[in-house]
């Protein structure tokens, strides 16, 4: 399969890392926090509790759908307004031990060496609907810039978000690959923007729609690097990858 592309934008939360680990960790972390500074707090809002109250606010503030760090300041301020601790003195500290937990990553195996390929080949950029920081977890040296639903105003699969990204770039959509996990998001959303879309498909799951195809689809961030480096002097890329990990 051959089609030119100058930049690549790439998802974050399961397609560098898996969110599923960090998610479980950064509660109990924040609870143990609150366990030694919000001993009230903590009693009255276990990880449980504290899960849905979080849930309940995020009900209450659909205007603040695309900003989670919001959302979860918010929630900590709830939880300890409900239990009599000052949120003045507590929630922005109990916040950064969330956040700084959020933040600690741990990268599929694949995903750093092909981030440096993928980087020394094209221009990088990030979209994403999660609060990850690319400069605190430190691979932000291979990105030309970050955007996320906060920053942007609107997530995912918005063609609004692809398009301002496409703009920073100084690209049109056609000329970038979006590199995601998600469906609906990532596949569904770049071309639905006008983006070459990339699936990458770690679990080996079945396309579920018949009538919209991934341009490619791989297992891992590594395949990607592979197939971009079958690259002819003129970015007119080739797939030399198997029938079933490339969409035709």
């Amino acid at each position: 399969m051959y089609f030119p592309i100058r930049a690549i934008t790439l998802d974050l939360d399961d397609t560098l890392w898996p969110f599923a680990p960090i998610g479980a960790r950064v509660e109990q972390v924040l609870h143990d926090w609150l366990l030694q500074h919000c001993p009230r707090t903590a009693q009255r809002f276990p990880i449980e509790a504290m899960r849905a109250l979080r849930e309940a606010v995020y009900t209450e503030r659909p205007d603040l759908s695309h900003d989670f760090s919001q959302l979860r300041r918010l929630s900590l301020v709830r939880a300890m307004e409900l239990s009599g601790d000052d949120p003045l003195l507590h929630a922005e500290a109990a916040f950064e031990t969330f956040y700084a937990e959020r933040n600690r990553v741990e990268f599929y195996p694949d995903a750093l060496p092909a981030l440096e390929r993928l980087a020394a080949r094209v221009q990088l950029a990030a979209i994403s609907n999660g609060n990850a920081d690319l400069a605190r977890i430190g691979v932000h040296h291979h990105f030309a810039f970050q955007l996320g639903a906060r920053e942007h105003g609107t997530p995912k699969p918005a063609a609004s978000i692809f398009h301002a990204a496409c703009t920073q770039l100084a690209m049109s959509p056609a000329d970038v690959l979006h590199v995601g996990d998600d469906i609906d998001m990532d596949v569904l959303g770049a071309h639905r923007a006008g983006l070459r879309s990339c699936w990458l498909n770690r679990e080996g799951h079945a396309w579920p729609h018949d009538s919209i195809r991934p341009d490619l689809e791989f297992t891992t961030l590594g395949a990607l690097a592979d197939w971009l480096d079958a690259a002819d002097p003129a970015n007119h890329l080739h797939s030399n990858v198997q029938p079933d990990t490339a969409a035709a």
